[in-house]
């Protein structure tokens, strides 16, 4: 798990009213990245139960997420977060993680896009904004949001809401954006000084692409949706908000 993938758990964590239990699909911890890679401390006094395909730290059941022994209609919040990248049947997956979720319920997801391979167990896409938008269709709001460079983002995130949507989604989405930006602005104030000069001096002698790449490494922009809502409020706050937001930059 990376930094901002960490912000983006805990600008959402900080909110929406996330109910639990809080179920997190690919909470295995890899070695080295125990600080940020454990999302447990998030959701103070809710369940949370971490799922993986295999045995190991912050992994509490074993569940294949193509094919989950989770009822339908019950989860309130799922994260599965730098995780479908490393599921072959990516498309079961996302139906899968729409299936368990509770009408009303929030999935956060994320994904990279611009980054190495890394075989945890297994490395297999790299999935666009337009993908997981259209595999998320079928919820009754969508909020999708890409990090870096517009065509060659290196972080793709998802937030979902299953229908019915509630009244307070495009409120909570609102201060999500304000609030993961804070997040990512402090991240890229902590970077070291070193790094920083070390791009200053080397600036010139990069590519235009190679230093646009670095300026706008934090810079996020989100595209929002909604599609059905059970009640006329609901519906009219939903599509006013997310109107507001659908071209916003970060």
């Amino acid at each position: 798990m990376r930094d901002n993938i960490h912000a983006f758990v805990a600008a959402a964590a900080e909110s929406f009213p996330l109910a639990g239990p809080v179920f997190e699909f690919g909470s295995y911890i890899v070695g080295g990245q125990e600080r940020i890679g454990n999302l447990r401390p998030l959701f103070p006094g809710r369940r949370y139960v971490g799922c993986d395909m295999r045995e190991g730290p912050g992994v509490d059941r074993i569940e294949d997420l193509g094919k989950l022994t989770i009822a339908g209609d019950s989860v309130p919040t799922v994260i599965c977060v730098e995780t479908l990248e490393h599921v072959f049947e990516v498309r079961k997956a996302a139906d899968e993680l729409i299936r368990v979720l509770k009408p009303g319920g929030i999935v956060l997801i994320s994904t990279p896009f611009n980054f190495y391979l890394h075989g945890y167990p297994d490395d297999y896409w790299r999935l666009t904004p337009s993908c997981l938008q259209g595999l998320l269709a079928p919820l009754g709001a969508t909020a999708i949001g890409w990090q870096g460079v517009d065509s060659f983002p290196h972080t793709v995130f998802a937030i979902g809401c299953k229908a019915p949507v509630p009244t307070w989604f495009a409120e909570s989405f609102g201060k999500f954006t304000a609030a993961f930006k804070r997040r990512l602005q402090a991240l890229e104030a902590a970077e070291p000084w070193q790094k920083k000069l070390k791009q200053k001096l080397l600036g010139p002698l990069r590519s235009k692409g190679e230093r646009r790449k670095e300026r706008e490494y934090y810079r996020t922009q989100w595209i929002a949706a909604q599609r059905t809502s059970e009640t006329a409020d609901a519906r009219t706050a939903v599509r006013q908000t997310l109107a507001d937001l659908s071209s916003a930059r970060e």
